[in-house]
């Protein structure tokens, strides 16, 4: 179940009803630190997603490098070593170009996507298999880690009502895929900072081998203006997953602790 850990953490992204947002709320310099433990008390690894800004295919845009790896006993077991990379753009949200190269517990992939949205394909570059693909992909496409910044950017955190759900066209692999989230509502929640209101959502997933049932995943985003993901709660079908925010820096908003 381990394999799944960082590839959890990354598709649960957050937003429901989207709104054009010129103030993004985030920015270069920003970065989140998170430990994740397993059935409540096995610390399974840390995860990071750090922003910076570069040109790419001479456009401006953001560079989100995400980095999970596992720690402590655990990594003797089953090691996890994984790095996913996006390359989108600062206006629109749009992603160029992402990577994902991963070694979890041997299951190894190394890929490289390019895409053109013009012409609605993804040009794969498969480095373990050596082969290239072209895939058609969905209007306004996101991969894995554009999708979060993307949905973070576009909703209002003060007109999303309970029960709200929002759909997303995701790409993953060489798949497209429908990501569905609901809106569950607010909640204080206890953090290694001090009491956060939060937003409350649940992801929806495949039922099966790792998730229990469909709304196995919960993900709590703090209400401030930074909208981060503080917590998220995974049941599967061994044991649970919980990821937690430990440390971060760089944010472009005040971040708002109750004491």
């Amino acid at each position: 179940m381990k394999k799944y850990l960082l590839l959890t953490f990354f598709i649960v992204v957050n937003g429901i009803k989207l709104y054009s947002q010129t103030d993004l709320p985030f920015g270069a310099g920003e970065w989140l630190k998170f430990k994740m433990s397993y059935s409540g008390f096995l610390k399974a690894g840390n995860a990071t997603l750090s922003v910076e800004e570069t040109i790419y295919d001479n456009k401006p845009v953001y560079h989100v490098t995400g980095k999970g790896w596992t720690t402590g006993a655990l990594k003797w077991f089953f090691k996890v070593e994984d790095l996913y990379e996006s390359y989108f753009d600062k206006a629109t949200g749009a992603p160029y170009y992402f990577v994902r190269k991963i070694d979890e517990g041997g299951h190894t992939k190394n890929l490289r996507i390019k895409f053109n949205h013009e012409l609605g394909q993804a040009y794969i570059n498969d480095l373990k298999r050596k082969k290239d693909t072209v895939v058609s992909v969905d209007e306004q496409v996101q991969d894995m880690v554009s999708a979060y910044y993307f949905l973070r950017s576009n909703y209002n955190k003060d007109m999303i009502e309970e029960g709200d759900v929002v759909s997303l066209n995701m790409f993953f692999d060489e798949e497209n895929y429908k990501f569905k989230l609901k809106f569950l509502g607010k909640e204080t929640i206890n953090t290694t900072f001090g009491k956060i209101k939060t937003l409350k959502f649940r992801p929806y997933v495949m039922a099966g081998r790792v998730f229990k049932e469909e709304e196995s995943l919960t993900l709590w985003v703090s209400e401030d203006d930074n909208k981060i993901p503080l917590r998220i709660k995974a049941d599967l079908a061994v044991g649970s997953l919980r990821a937690d925010l430990e440390a971060f820096k760089g944010l472009k908003h005040s971040f708002k602790v109750q004491f």
